[in-house]
């Protein structure tokens, strides 16, 4: 970096971790995207002050090519970006060069979801050492989980019972989930069988458990469990189980809507049992479909299994 671009540079860190107060972390990240362009602009034959928008694509395109992830870039351009705009005020650059240049999109990755052979190994889990109570409770946490495809803040909002002030509850006659999701959307979500069993059993073992919370389901002190507290619990229960990855309550959502759509392929009745805004979302889902089929394809075909001759 030419020393002018290195005092430049030197400033507006200074200026970021001054007047900005970012966090010393943040400004040492900062320092190193900083670093990078003024690399990138030395192999150029360009100072700092006299970039344009052309180099700034072309130096995308060759940090995309080199293999760097889209959000990646995004990132480097967002403090560059910061930079130009600095400078800008400074009455330094005419224009920001870097504004109207876009990271590449990065391939939305696959949600991860157990086979069906793991997720029927955690629900069928029982843990003898365990409080009964506990047990229970933990038990219908699974089973709901996987059993309606429910996100954590739905199943942590639910009430045992219907009430005025109920963000959602369950009717375990009815063998309904009623739920508070999204952009504060109500839907109602059936309760397969098992997971009514797991439920009738964990209410009537839940008053052994002290406190007056409407709650459905509560921890040793009586109140509403939350968010962390399940994750917590389901990851400890995934262990115990003998689940080689630790499993987190939206991967049970995950395998919800994948085995769902592996058994009937109805992607609007998935997208329904999730409560997505948008089909797209839910399209996610028939790629980890072809998935398992390709899987399974490579696994039983006897085309998929020629050996290589010589």
């Amino acid at each position: 970096m030419q020393p002018g671009d290195t005092a430049l540079v030197e400033q507006y860190l200074e200026h970021v971790r001054v007047e900005k107060r970012l966090a010393q972390r943040t400004v040492e990240l900062y320092a190193l995207d900083l670093q990078k362009l003024g690399q990138l602009a030395d192999e150029a034959g360009v100072e700092l002050l006299r970039v344009q928008a052309a180099h700034v694509r072309r130096w995308v395109a060759q940090m995309h090519g080199s293999g760097r992830s889209g959000r990646g870039i995004a990132l480097i351009l967002s403090g560059w970006r910061g930079f130009y705009a600095w400078l800008g005020r400074l009455g330094r650059v005419g224009s920001n060069p870097v504004q109207d240049v876009r990271a590449p999109k990065s391939p939305r990755p696959l949600p991860k979801a157990l086979g069906v052979d793991d997720a029927m190994q955690l629900a069928e889990h029982h843990d003898d050492q365990a409080d009964p109570v506990l047990e229970a409770r933990d038990a219908a946490i699974v089973e709901l989980l996987y059993g309606c495809g429910l996100r954590v803040g739905e199943l942590v909002g639910l009430d045992a019972q219907a009430s005025a002030g109920a963000r959602g509850w369950v009717d375990v006659q009815a063998a309904e989930a009623h739920v508070l999701g999204k952009g504060s959307k109500r839907r109602t979500v059936p309760i397969g069988r098992k997971a009514v069993q797991a439920l009738e059993h964990w209410l009537a073992a839940r008053p052994g458990l002290a406190g007056q919370d409407p709650a459905l389901f509560i921890g040793r002190g009586g109140r509403r469990l939350s968010a962390q507290a399940i994750w917590l619990r389901l990851r400890q229960r995934s262990l115990r189980a003998g689940l080689a990855t630790p499993v987190h309550p939206h991967m049970l959502r995950h395998s919800f809507a994948s085995h769902v759509l592996q058994s009937s392929g109805d992607l609007r009745a998935v997208q329904e049992l999730l409560g997505h805004a948008n089909i797209a979302t839910t399209q996610v889902y028939t790629r980890l479909d072809f998935q398992h089929l390709a899987a399974a394809y490579d696994a039983a075909h006897p085309r998929a299994q020629r050996k290589s001759k010589g």
